[in-house]
């Protein structure tokens, strides 16, 4: 079961495809079920030839969202024997096919066999529901709840169940969590309870405790994969990026090795914005792959991604030929506008991202960013200007929108504007070191020949704090180099050398420094001896 907040469109579901084995391990596979090995799974029940294998062959196709073959074989399970394990199956086809009804019929069928007294067909049953997509549940936790008294005490699986249960209705949360608690205090060791915590958790944005109970699921069990790949979306959704990736990462090299998992991977690479990591993947998997859709699209994202540009249309003309308009994410037309605009192309590619936003209004705001951006890839300043003054405008908060606003402003050589922007940026937050380095360029602009100095205290203060290079390094360059400039000009080499110096050590191979440390070091030449008479 998912439950998210959001749905990452990028992560697709990908078919699994694999040669089956004839062996069969119904154990095995129940267990490679719950890790989302489904490729595992499938080896291991072959072609369902008994009716416990067909009937995990079932959940297996059921939780890969294939109602279809789910319901296959569930019936295939059901016509083996008139059992209420039969009953059940046929229940579960039904329930597949979205024949609620008709299931309910043989589920009764089933508990009136065993005369409300076999707590592992009630849990069967609920088991039915909870996997299933039907919200119609009433009867499930009837039954789960009169298997859990069978038990006379709280049983773990029963309590999960319960949950996932409650976790499909609407404000069902309380319950839900309520639920799993239980069934940690049932089993302190219980893997799927603290599981389902994490995901509960998620949904409700408590995203401390969900990174608990995902860490807690590891650590009981290391092996547990889903845990990594749902702490790494956390950590993705919460903008920790390299937190996202490391995580996310343990997932890809946990996770069974299949198309699925490397798309997934390269997915969560562009998401991360590991841009010509994700290329690499993608074209990787294309190689073996080249039909793949999702695929297909984020090679185009990711050369766009990358500058390369013109390679990025003709992979999105590729992409946009193999999927039908109606299947055309919003993201398709906003990058596909983006990509002609920066062609060049700019009033189709505005029209693209027009086009993006009025098919999906409730992105509107989220939208006229990227219209924004066609518009300053364009080298349309002045309408990137009033867009995002309207952005700011209607979020004032949002010191982003501000930074983007003020580069624009910068880009038209506004530089006035820009400076008092940034400003802005820096007083609401002064530990925001790029914005001094952006100041100071305002102003080196506005004093183009240095002799005031008015972007020497920006500097200054940028390398105050940007105290380190490998992240800094460039502007640290940029400032040293300007400092030592301005006091060289003004005849003070002793304050200028260091700067010099420290732009050197930060930069061996610039020549511009090398060049300017010659010849603040040179000594000037003697003079002639004067010729006595």
């Amino acid at each position: 079961m998912k439950f998210k907040p959001w749905k990452l469109s990028l992560l697709v579901a990908l078919s699994v495809s694999t040669t089956a084995a004839v062996a069969q391990n119904v154990a095995g596979a129940q267990k490679a079920i719950e890790l989302e090995r489904y490729s595992d799974a499938r080896r291991q029940l072959g072609q369902g030839q008994t009716p416990e294998a067909a009937f995990e062959l079932g959940r297996l196709y059921q939780k890969m969202e294939k109602p279809d073959s789910a319901a296959y074989f569930f019936t295939q399970s059901a016509t083996a024997s008139k059992s209420p394990q039969s009953l059940i199956a046929a229940g579960r086809a039904f329930l597949a096919q979205g024949k609620n009804a008709e299931a309910q019929i043989q589920f009764d069928q089933a508990v009136k066999a065993t005369k409300s007294k076999d707590k592992e067909t009630l849990i069967q049953i609920g088991q039915a529901y909870a996997e299933s997509s039907s919200k119609d549940n009433g009867k499930a936790l009837e039954y789960l709840t009169l298997a859990n008294k069978l038990n006379k005490k709280d049983d773990p699986q029963v309590m999960n169940l319960i949950g996932d249960i409650y976790l499909k209705q609407d404000n069902g949360g309380g319950e839900a969590m309520n639920s799993y608690e239980r069934a940690i205090l049932a089993d302190p060791n219980n893997v799927t309870a603290y599981y389902r915590k994490g995901q509960l958790n998620v949904r409700s944005r408590n995203y401390n405790g969900a990174r608990d109970a995902f860490q807690k699921t590891t650590i009981l069990d290391p092996n547990f994969a889903p845990a990594y790949r749902e702490l790494g979306e956390m950590y993705y959704f919460v903008g920790k990026y390299d937190d996202a990736l490391s995580t996310f990462q343990k997932y890809r090299d946990m996770a069974e090795n299949t198309p699925a998992t490397q798309a997934k991977y390269a997915s969560f690479l562009f998401l991360t914005k590991k841009y010509p990591e994700a290329l690499t993947e993608v074209q990787t998997i294309l190689q073996r792959d080249p039909k793949n859709v999702t695929m297909n699209r984020l090679q185009a994202y990711s050369l766009y991604e990358t500058g390369k540009n013109e390679e990025a249309i003709t992979a999105m003309d590729t992409y946009m030929k193999m999927v039908p308009a109606d299947k055309l994410i919003t993201e398709d037309y906003v990058y596909y506008g983006k990509m002609l605009a920066k062609a060049g192309r700019t009033q189709e590619g505005i029209a693209t991202i027009e086009k993006a936003i009025k098919n999906d209004p409730t992105k509107a705001d989220e939208l006229q960013g990227d219209l924004a951006q066609a518009y300053l890839a364009s080298k349309n300043y002045p309408m990137a200007i009033k867009t995002y003054s309207a952005i700011a405008k209607k979020n004032p908060e949002t010191l982003t929108n501000k930074v983007y606003l003020a580069r624009a402003y910068e880009f038209n050589k506004q530089y006035a504007q820009a400076d008092s922007l940034y400003g802005v940026i820096t007083t609401a937050k002064p530990d925001y070191i790029p914005g001094y380095l952006m100041r100071a360029r305002a102003n080196a602009n506005l004093d183009p020949d240095s002799k005031q100095g008015a972007a020497k205290p920006y500097y200054e203060k940028y390398l105050e704090l940007a105290n380190d290079p490998t992240k800094y390094k460039d502007g640290m360059v940029e400032a040293n180099k300007y400092l030592g400039y301005y006091y060289y000009q003004k005849g003070d080499k002793a304050a200028s050398l260091p700067y010099w110096q420290a732009a050197k050590t930060l930069d061996p191979a610039d020549g511009q420094v090398t060049t300017a440390i010659n010849e603040i070091t040179r000594k000037a030449p003697a003079k002639a001896p004067v010729k006595r008479k």
